[in-house]
Parts: C-alpha cells; sequence; structure tokens
C-alpha cells in the first residue's frame, strides 16, 4: 500500500492546460483519451529502516501483521452518500489519540473513538524519511519535492492539532515530532523547529529512555546547530542499538572538529556492523583527508528496502 503524494501535480496540470490551448480543428475521427499517469517515485537516499539497514522498514512491518491478524469485518455508511454502505474487510494501523504514554498500535478495520486511522500518515512519512530525515534533504527531482512539501504541510496541520491537547498520546507526539524535523529540513519555516523541540522534550518527558525519540532528537539537535547538546541523546541511541546513530553521532563530532571522536566512533560502527566496513572506512578515509566532512554528503544513497 503506498501512498502517492502527487508530485507532480504541477507538471500534469502544465501539460492539460497546454493541450487545452491548442487550436481546435474540426475532426470526426474518432480517438483514445489521452491518459496523464504520475511518475514513479524516485529512490530513497537514507535507509527506510534507520534502526537496522537489513530490516524491511517498521511501516512494511506493520501492514504484514496487520494483513496477518483476523479482520472484523464492518458495513458503514458512505460518507458521501449516507443512504448507500460500503464494507469494510481489510485492517487498518489504527492508534490512540489521547491518554496513552506508551506506543499502542493495533490493527482493525475502522478506528474508534478517540482513535485514528494512521496508515496513510505513516505510509507518507516513510517516504519523506527516505528523503529528509537529515538535513539537507536529498531530491533529483524539483517537482517531486515540491510535491512532499506540499503533502507535508498537510500532515503536520493534521498531526499538530492533534497534538496540541494536554492529554495527546505518545503515538500521535512521535508522528508530530518527525513530522515537523522533517518540515524543518524541507525548510517549510522556523516554527517547526520551536515545534520539534516542544514536542521531543514532552516525548521524553513520558519517556527518556525511548531509542527513537533520542535519536531523531539528538541527530535534529546536531544539525541544528546544537552539537554539544546532541551528544547524550545520540550516546544513547547508539547503546538501545540504533544503527543510524552511530553516523548521526560520527557526524556531529565532524561538526564540532573532533575528528578523533568522530573516527572512535566509526570504528565502533564497523565492529558492531561488520556488513558497514566499507562504509566505515570510506568515511574515516574522508575525515582523515579533508579534515572535516559531512557524512551524508560522502555516501551513496543506499539501497531500498
Amino acid at each position: 500500500m503506498t501512498l502517492k503524494p502527487l508530485a507532480f501535480a504541477v507538471v500534469a496540470a502544465t501539460l492539460l492546460s497546454a493541450c487545452s490551448s491548442a487550436p481546435i480543428k474540426p475532426n470526426n475521427t474518432k480517438k483514445d483519451p489521452i491518459v496523464f499517469t504520475e511518475p514513479d517515485i524516485t529512490p530513497p537516499f537514507y535507509a527506510l529502516n534507520p534502526f537496522n539497514y537489513d530490516a524491511p522498514p517498521p511501516f512494511e512491518i506493520n501492514l504484514q501483521k496487520a494483513a496477518a491478524q483476523p479482520v472484523t469485518k464492518m458495513v458503514v455508511s458512505k460518507s458521501d452518500d449516507p443512504s448507500k454502505t460500503l464494507t469494510l474487510d481489510v485492517n487498518r494501523l489504527i492508534i490512540p489519540t489521547v491518554n496513552s504514554k506508551e506506543r499502542s498500535l493495533k490493527f482493525a478495520a475502522l478506528a474508534g473513538e478517540n482513535e485514528i486511522d494512521i496508515t496513510e500518515i505513516d505510509d507518507f512519512l516513510q517516504l519523506v524519511e527516505g528523503k529528509a530525515r537529515h538535513y539537507p534533504p536529498r531530491f533529483t527531482e524539483r517537482q517531486e519535492r515540491k510535491g512532499f512539501e506540499a503533502k507535508l504541510k498537510e500532515v503536520t496541520q493534521q498531526l499538530d492539532t492533534l497534538a496540541s491537547k494536554d492529554n495527546a498520546s505518545f503515538d500521535v507526539l512521535v508522528r508530530a515530532f518527525k513530522a515537523s524535523v522533517m518540515a524543518r529540513n524541507l525548510d517549510l519555516g522556523s516554527v517547526y523547529t520551536t515545534k520539534s523541540l516542544n514536542y521531543a522534550q514532552r516525548i521524553l518527558k513520558i519517556n527518556k529512555e525511548d531509542a527513537e525519540a533520542n535519536f531523531w532528537f539528538g541527530f535534529g539537535l546536531s544539525e541544528g546547530g546544537g552539537q554539544r547538546e546532541a551528544i547524550p541523546y545520540l550516546d544513547k541511541a547508539m547503546k538501545a542499538g540504533v544503527q543510524e546513530a552511530y553516523l548521526s553521532a560520527a557526524n556531529n563530532y565532524i561538526a564540532m572538529e573532533q575528528k578523533k571522536n568522530a573516527i572512535q566512533v566509526l570504528k565502533n560502527y564497523k565492529i558492531k556492523y561488520p556488513q558497514e566496513a566499507e562504509v566505515a572506512d570510506r568515511l574515516i578515509n574522508e575525515i582523515e583527508k579533508q579534515g572535516r566532512w559531512n557524512v551524508w554528503q560522502v555516501l551513496n544513497p543506499p539501497k531500498a528496502k
């Protein structure tokens, strides 16, 4: 199940406009209608599972779990025509919106009271992560980036509304936090820097040991100029087994001009993840040659999982 964020709507609109402005000539010959198809999204730059590059993305794992569980079919009225019904026979990803201080994903055909079907949002956030988890974001197609930006604005507004409640659930806060970090990375406004900081503080107040929150807060601080403040959060994420935290920590030390610390982190990375030895060696070589270097500018795009 893949959500396509209409990244090429502008191109399609331009083509349609161009076609409609062409001179109309009398012609009785019947022709097949022109069908415009949206191009496929380009491959991700960042691995879709930062915890483990060799594992499927969390969203895909959740979809597999949802499909494997029994479905309680439901018949509901159509929103656009209440006189007609719709049968829901596929499990969706459902999270609580309030009064939950831990991750509480469940699978059901329909969200209940104080719940939300998060399937499409999670699908889209995964796509954005592949392009904009770190700064600067990586897009090869300008129109694709514009499509992601427009959709991310919509998603952040929806999540911000849910997260504005004092008793917003942990699941909602985590997603609002990640969306704000990526909106900041896409230069959608300085307000997202403030929002991401606020969400991170609320999340860590609930659970200061959460590995994902420490990882995101750590590299978010680092890439926003708070390299010294980022260290304890990235250290905690590395100890919790977040693979990409090692690369973020190395990048953090490079920004602080602490070459020895950056190299040591990469040597630890090489020991912990021997399959990444070539990457670690290449980064170490670049650091030794250049003195300082941005990790994300050295790495080639990882293979999509």
